[in-house]
């Protein structure tokens, strides 16, 4: 009797053992790919920061040569405000939401700027344009990586049993990246 009760603790405690291991293992996991995500975003916001200093050089440089389209550069600054604020909360729904805003703005920029010839050659206008240019390609492809992080993460806290211990932990599905309108999909024309 007495061996079948030591048999049946060794054997439940065995059992406790290795549903703990499991659990450290899991809540250690799902640490890791929250860092990893958090990493991938950080590197989408230093591209958006990027984006938003040399939109800031290219409407000062348009601003010298079309100053009368004042309207035009007030609602971009508040434009680019409203998106640096949100990357700067790390609401990534209200970023996405303020980046179609400034996605927006830039080919009414851009048409202002093709009326003066002046302006085209501009070499630090065209220097602008590229670096613009060569940023969104980082962008894009910054998002690219934090979506799939996240839909890592958000797979692994998702499933059974995972979800036992994610619930426990307090985690949350991340939301994704994404683009509000078709018009923010297609790089914006650079070419003058």
């Amino acid at each position: 009797m007495i061996r079948i009760l030591l048999a049946g603790s060794a054997c439940f405690g065995m059992t406790i053992l290795v549903f703990m291991i499991w659990g450290i293992g899991l809540y250690n996991r799902i640490v890791r790919m929250e860092n990893r995500c958090d990493q991938s975003w950080s590197n989408v916001d230093v591209e958006l920061q990027r984006r938003y200093d040399q939109l800031t050089s290219l409407v000062e440089t348009v601003k010298g040569y079309a100053a009368h389209e004042k309207d035009l550069f007030e609602r971009f600054a508040d434009a680019r405000m409203a998106a640096a604020g949100a990357s700067s909360g790390g609401d990534i729904g209200k970023v996405s939401k303020n980046e179609a805003l400034l996605g927006q703005m830039l080919p009414k920029i851009y048409a202002v700027a093709e009326q003066y010839p002046d302006l085209k050659a501009n070499q630090n206008f065209v220097s602008l344009q590229q670096q613009i240019g060569d940023i969104e390609i980082g962008i894009s492809d910054r998002r690219e990586t934090y979506n799939a992080e996240a839909t890592n993460f958000n797979n692994l806290i998702e499933v059974f049993p995972n979800v036992i211990i994610a619930n426990w932990m307090n985690k949350s599905e991340l939301e994704m990246f994404e683009m509000d309108d078709q018009g923010q999909r297609q790089r914006p024309s650079l070419a003058f």
